[in-house]
């Protein structure tokens, strides 16, 4: 299936910690969800541009949660791409996909013990509902099918790999721990492979 842009729309961007760019705000047609997903065209976009697909985390993107490290991830990501020139995607994928209020009965079973994915699992959830077809779909309709990835997440270049993106190179982002959010980190680097140095033991 193929996307399309559907319309562009220029942004002022102000996130945590004093970033503040320009971006265009970028809106499609036909992704395969039906969701509606965004990208942000951040700086001069070159040939093999800098990419970050962020899921949307409205408790650490908007709150400034401290249970998670999205909030500076997204700010990081931000400046980072605008720096060198690139693509956020946005996706509408809130708690690895399985939803708000089920992130937040999610934290209620963390709170008594349990790891992110164990929580998850309890609940009959999968640990990790996300699928990148839709960050291919849109990257593809921009002109980018080579790129290199701001993550530190190997399934994320496995799944666009898979769906046709060529990842040159997949670039760390920082790790943003705190004491409220060590945890959760330590299980991403334990149990999915994150790249998150000095957590994993």
């Amino acid at each position: 299936m193929t996307a399309e842009v559907r319309t562009r729309v220029r942004i002022p961007l102000r996130l945590d910690g004093g970033v503040a760019v320009e971006a265009d705000a970028v809106t499609f047609r036909g992704l395969a969800d039906g969701g509606e997903h965004l990208a942000f065209v951040l700086g001069a976009p070159g040939d093999v541009p800098l990419v970050r697909p962020h899921s949307e985390c409205l408790t650490g993107d908007v709150f400034g949660s401290a249970r998670c490290d999205c909030g500076p991830q997204l700010a990081e990501a931000v400046e980072r791409i605008s720096a060198t020139g690139g693509y956020l995607l946005y996706l509408r994928q809130e708690g690895r996909g399985i939803g708000l209020y089920n992130k937040l009965d999610a934290y209620a079973l963390q709170d008594q013990g349990l790891d992110t994915y164990a929580a998850n699992a309890a609940l009959g959830l999968p640990e990790d509902a996300r699928d990148y077809t839709v960050a291919a779909q849109m990257l593809e309709a921009l002109g980018a099918t080579e790129v290199d990835l701001l993550s530190n997440n190997p399934d994320k270049a496995a799944q666009l790999r898979k769906a046709g993106i060529v990842v040159r190179e997949q670039v760390p982002t920082g790790v943003f721990a705190t004491e409220n959010n060590v945890r959760y980190l330590r299980a991403k680097a334990e149990q999915t492979g994150h790249t998150l140095p000095g957590l994993a033991s």
